[in-house]
């Protein structure tokens, strides 16, 4: 259907879905439900554009209203997509963006350049960490809040842009002329030695060049001579599918099952790991939270249920569904819920969502069981179901008062180290902030009226000397820099990394392997 005619014609959108389903206006109406309530919705929204004390815009009525409307009450993961949404979703896919390619910190009156990408225009242009943005096309951004800001960045990223920046120890403001270009995202965004022989890599989502980060990294890190790998697959909220069966070949043999697939639109079918160049058999530790979802979820599950890795953390997201990406007219797209996924074992990981079509998440692969169903995993030890992966080992992560979390929010850490940076104060790899400039920052804080509480000052001395050595070291060396920095120190990447002597213990099976007859699940557990 072209969505034009229907939104310039909405006084006939009866005409419109009787065409769409084969009908003409003389033909007899069939009875169907569908019909039925598709008939119901134009006689309303005829009378809505007939009669509303306002002309009604189509895009408010159909779109965010009807269409919109109607999916959000099947599930939280259909949804209709504009063009500019549809098309981000494409370069998210192809782990692409068009833009300048530079990582920047935004608060009221105030942009800093974190990190530009290589090869992108701004990395070409000669910006780097430390730089401050203070104008743009013209604009001065110290007359601008914090919404404001964000509109402008949106604004000229799709065009020609002329930038005013002050270099870190200069006064006197630059200008920069930079035309946006397709810039690649990496997925594996960090990577790097935890210790000698333990590699540590992040993965930030699955897209379609995510298995080649993951591989590449490994092999620039020491690969076959690793004595093992740290995966963090923390805040990765997924992406695509395909991606987490191909991340899970490098690690696991050819043909080992990583989901099988049942909807009702289609029939089901088994993913299996393929062969590939370079297979990893190092030990191997996986670390999630709940925010670890989806495609993310597919990858720890199949890791964990053929005994190849260790599960550290908190318990994942519980996303057990797959989406499918249709494209419409005029460049907008339909994501719909089309199917869910099982594990290896046979175990759905979608936690219920009351409300919605998966209100009752389904426990088990086998619809002819009539027993609650139990899982194990391939050496025998039990596995948990009903929503989300339970990690093997429980590490919970940093826990943060409310005055520390306050200042992180606001952007202080980041304020202070500028401000710092600008005094002329020399930052070297060795830095390490000590107790003259714990007492600058409490100075800057009594500057900026930000009450200084006792109880947690003490308390939280090593933290502050963290976050400040983590934003000096972002302006000055770059985001990178920064975050190793702040991942070493990471109370779950640390407790990870102390269990890899400890992987083969625990791995055992708690149990011997047992096998039960098909029975029908009754539910989530």
């Amino acid at each position: 259907m072209n969505s034009r005619i229907l939104l310039t014609r909405p006084f006939s959108l009866a005409a419109i879905l009787l065409t769409a389903t084969g009908l003409s206006a003389q033909t007899e109406i069939p009875r169907d439900d569908v019909t039925q309530e598709s008939l119901r919705f134009t006689k309303v929204y005829s009378l809505v554009e007939e009669n509303l004390a306002e002309p009604v815009d189509p895009n408010r009525g159909i779109f965010d209203g009807g269409i919109r409307g109607m999916l959000r009450v099947l599930d939280p993961f259909s949804s209709f997509l504009d063009e500019d949404q549809f098309q981000q979703l494409k370069d998210q896919t192809r782990g692409k963006t068009r833009g300048f390619g530079s990582i920047l910190y935004v608060q009221p009156g105030k942009i800093m350049v974190l990190q530009a990408a290589e090869g992108s225009p701004a990395w070409r242009a000669g910006l780097g960490p430390g730089d401050e943005i203070v104008e743009v096309n013209g604009t001065r951004i110290d007359r601008l809040d914090l919404e404001s800001l964000v509109r402008l960045l949106q604004r000229a990223r799709s065009q020609r842009v002329r930038l005013g920046v002050i270099r870190p120890g200069q006064v006197v403001a630059q200008v920069f002329e930079l035309f946006p270009a397709e810039v690649n995202m990496p997925s594996v965004d960090q990577a790097f030695l935890l210790e000698p022989g333990i590699a540590y890599l992040h993965v930030s989502g699955f897209d379609q060049k995510t298995p080649r980060e993951v591989a590449a990294a490994v092999e620039r890190l020491g690969g076959a001579e690793l004595k093992g790998v740290l995966l963090d697959l923390r805040n990765n909220f997924g992406g695509v599918l395909e991606s987490a069966v191909q991340a899970a070949s490098l690690f696991l043999p050819p043909d080992q099952t990583v989901l099988t697939v049942r909807g009702r639109a289609f029939p089901e079918r088994t993913e299996r790991t393929r062969a590939v160049a370079a297979r990893f058999e190092m030990p191997l530790i996986v670390l999630i939270n709940g925010n670890t979802a989806s495609a993310s979820e597919v990858l720890a599950a199949a890791l964990q249920e053929h005994d190849r890795a260790l599960i550290v953390g908190e318990p994942s997201f519980g996303k057990g569904v797959v989406e499918t990406v249709s494209e419409l007219s005029e460049g907008t797209g339909l994501v719909l819920t089309t199917a869910q996924y099982f594990t290896p074992s046979g175990r759905s990981l979608q936690r219920p969502i009351p409300g919605t079509l998966l209100a009752e998440a389904t426990a088990g692969a086998d619809p002819a069981s009539e027993a609650t169903p139990e899982f194990r995993t391939a050496g025998g030890r039990p596995l948990t179901s009903g929503g989300g992966i339970t990690p093997d080992v429980v590490a919970p992560g940093r826990e943060l008062d409310p005055w520390v979390t306050f200042l992180n929010q606001r952007g202080t850490f980041t304020t202070f180290s500028s401000e710092f940076l600008t005094t002329g104060e020399r930052v070297n790899r060795s830095f390490e902030p000590d107790a003259p400039v714990l007492a600058r920052f409490r100075d800057f804080l009594d500057r900026q009226r930000i009450r200084v509480p006792e109880e947690y000052w003490g308390e939280d001395q090593d933290f502050l000397k963290l976050r400040i050595k983590t934003e000096l070291f972002n302006l000055v060396f770059g985001l990178d820099v920064g975050e190793e920095i702040e991942t070493r120190s990471d109370p779950q990447v640390r407790k990870a990394a102390s269990l890899f002597p400890k992987i083969p213990q625990l791995l055992k099976p708690s149990a011997p392997k047992k096998k039960s007859s098909p029975s029908k699940p009754t539910g989530p557990q």
